[in-house]
């Protein structure tokens, strides 16, 4: 199908059944133009619990569509690629948490939002990697849980030594793929030149960088900075973004690595076809979804203060 008369269907379908589309900053660069917003976890989180629209299309991985589903269960919530699922995600269940829970009753359980319904249906908040220093800070508790990503927990494990955080050995497979050695290699060729990385990757490798930050702070960093050139350390759809918004400016990828298959299954044509067939539409058992809305609620309440 010609390109040019997808997006003007989308365009048309969006229109007709009062639809928004979302799209996650990794998301390929003709899914991000055709969005009406790009972003984070958490801003993504934030604008689907606020849009007036009837029909939400995530451009993202399961888990975010949930997310938008648990936030808005009046909302049809639609998935254009439904096999779009998330390793980190899938090494944490309820079950699990529901028996650490058991045998830890005083810990406050901190789920990474890079997890299924279920799990945030069995936490106590959830953060993205935006807020989640200042939720861990918030909390009046001193024993947390972070699940499931090991990486990011650590992160904010250093910034907060007065609280006990044990993390769940869960992590992103693209971050966790960056070596240290790369740092050093590029900053042979790249002498000089700044290099922002995400905290999902390994502490050796954050250890290293210039800059740590979610997606979005990353670009805010790089955008406001004067420096005319940087090294990025997280999946490569961000570059799309930061040129847009910084076409003056040069971008390496850190490592050829840091791409995310999930990430970039969804394409046009699965956009055009979830608005034309309602493919794939998000459905949870509602007495799951109110406990999990708890934890994001929550999350949102906090990330705003």
């Amino acid at each position: 199908m010609d390109q040019n008369f997808m997006i003007e269907e989308i365009i048309r379908l969006k229109k007709e059944k009062n639809a928004v589309i979302l799209a996650h900053n990794y998301q390929i660069p003709e899914v991000q133009d055709i969005a009406d917003i790009v972003g984070d976890s958490l801003k993504l989180s934030e604008e689907a619990a606020k849009t007036d629209a009837d029909v939400i299309v995530f451009c993202g991985v399961h888990f975010m569509a949930e997310s938008a589903k648990i936030l808005s269960p009046n909302k049809k919530v639609l998935l254009p690629a439904i096999d779009a699922g998330c390793p980190m995600a899938d090494m944490v269940d309820g079950e699990s948490l529901r028996e650490y829970r058991r045998n830890n009753p005083d810990t406050t359980i901190v789920c990474y939002v890079n997890s299924s319904a279920e799990v945030k249906a069995e936490c106590d908040v959830c953060c993205t990697s935006s807020n989640a220093l200042k939720i861990v800070k918030s909390l009046d508790t001193k024993k947390i849980l972070f699940a499931p990503d090991k990486n990011l927990g650590n992160w904010i494990a250093q910034q907060v030594p007065d609280k006990e955080i044990e993390l769940w050995p869960g992590f992103c497979i693209t971050h966790e793929r960056v070596k240290p050695e790369e740092i050093e290699k590029i900053r042979n060729v790249k002498q000089g030149v700044k290099i922002a990385v995400h905290p999902e990757c390994n502490p050796a490798v954050v250890e290293l960088a210039d800059f740590v930050g979610s997606t979005a702070q990353i670009i805010e960093h790089i955008s406001n900075s004067d420096d005319k050139e940087f090294i990025v350390g997280t999946e490569m759809g961000i570059l799309h973004t930061l040129r847009k918004r910084n076409p003056e400016k040069k971008f390496h990828l850190l490592s050829p690595s840091l791409i995310c298959f999930n990430m970039k299954k969804t394409s046009l044509e699965d956009v055009y076809n979830a608005l034309l067939n309602d493919k794939h539409e998000i459905t949870l058992d509602e007495e799951m979804r109110i406990k999990a809305s708890k934890s994001l609620t929550k999350m949102l309440e906090l990330s705003k203060g």
